[in-house]
């Protein structure tokens, strides 16, 4: 027999009243009796019906996030993070793996909005500008968090990935490097890691290596490794990469490995997120870490303030990288020195 919200307020000794403050986490509500009705929903097994209370018009208590590759560690760490603040305030969350699919974006968006949820966290690899502009026309709370759509008014929590990007290439160039390659994909956050990248080597009269071109394909691994196999295998050979992810990162090094370069004797490699693949990956890698935890935080706080009705002017905050040293980088070795 299915449990209702009259039993539990039976059990727990309260009005129906109470029972649906606590679910929605409003009015006055002492923290003992809280504490009791939460213990009794539990004993029960008791679940609200969410979507019913779509149907009313009030909130489902639920988040949609829209998320491009989950095996990318940088995307589960942060949906993670987005998902424990949620619990702690109340919410949960949805999470949709796209897969950089334009076709999955609107398939998963179609069904959110059927599932009656109470707003949208898309995802650095979301690239459909006109889909965020419908969302907003039909008044969804959206809010974009790993990228930027600095054309237009858009709630975003995003890092200064042009920061993140000139960090990387000041510490290669202070190392002494020259010749860097560098591996990305050809996305709004990429784009901007390697805007601050040239701009910096720009500041020393340096350019990128020649053989350069955007990665395709899903697998970061693999595509890292195809092409640093072509950038080591040149005669414009670098002594230095830098990749955008610590995936392709990962990639990177494994394939100098298997072309017999030594890391960081023979190539230096920095990545770029500081996930969990940083440390675990031999040599540990140095890359430029992005707060991944704070970012999670602030994305679900901006979330429900808008949800909520407490933000009417649109907000961008926008998050600094730090560079992180770790043993896949060092000052090139000058022929003929020790």
């Amino acid at each position: 027999m299915k449990v209702t919200i009259y039993d539990v307020a039976k059990e727990a000794n309260v009005s129906i009243a109470t029972v649906s403050k606590v679910i929605n986490n409003k009015g006055r509500i002492s923290d003992k009796t809280r504490k009791k009705v939460k213990t009794v929903m539990k004993q029960l097994n008791y679940h609200p019906n969410i979507f019913a209370s779509a149907l009313m018009g009030k909130q489902t208590k639920t988040v949609g996030l829209l998320i491009p590759d989950i095996a990318n560690p940088f995307f589960s760490e942060l949906a993670r993070s987005i998902e424990n603040r949620g619990h702690e305030k109340g919410y949960n969350l949805v999470i949709s793996n796209t897969n950089y699919d334009s076709v999955k974006e609107d398939q998963y968006l179609s069904l959110l909005k059927q599932k009656s949820v109470d707003g949208f966290i898309l995802a650095s690899g979301f690239e459909n500008l006109d889909k965020v502009q419908g969302l907003m026309k039909e008044d969804i709370p959206v809010v974009i968090v790993a990228r930027d759509f600095p054309m237009f008014s858009v709630n975003a929590v995003a890092l200064d990935d042009f920061m993140g990007g000139y960090l990387a290439a000041d510490h290669l160039i202070k190392l002494g490097h020259q010749n860097i390659g560098v591996i990305a994909r050809d996305l709004w956050s990429n784009r901007e890691r390697l805007r601050g990248f040239k701009h910096a080597l720009k500041e020393k009269g340096l350019e990128i290596n020649s053989n350069f071109e955007y990665i395709k394909g899903l697998d970061h691994v693999q595509a890292g490794k195809k092409l640093t196999q072509k950038y080591l295998t040149s005669e414009e050979c670098p002594s230095a990469i830098f990749a955008c992810n610590d995936l392709l990162a990962a990639g990177v090094i494994q394939m100098a490995k298997e072309l017999g370069f030594k890391v960081p004797e023979d190539l230096s490699i920095i990545g770029f997120d500081n996930t969990a693949i940083a440390t675990i990956i031999e040599p540990p890698l140095t890359t430029i870490a992005q707060p991944i935890e704070s970012m999670g935080k602030e994305v679900m706080d901006l979330m429900i303030s808008v949800i909520k009705g407490e933000k009417t002017d649109k907000s961008r905050i926008t998050l600094l990288p730090s560079l992180v040293k770790r043993k896949s980088t060092e000052a090139i070795k000058i022929k003929g020195k020790k």
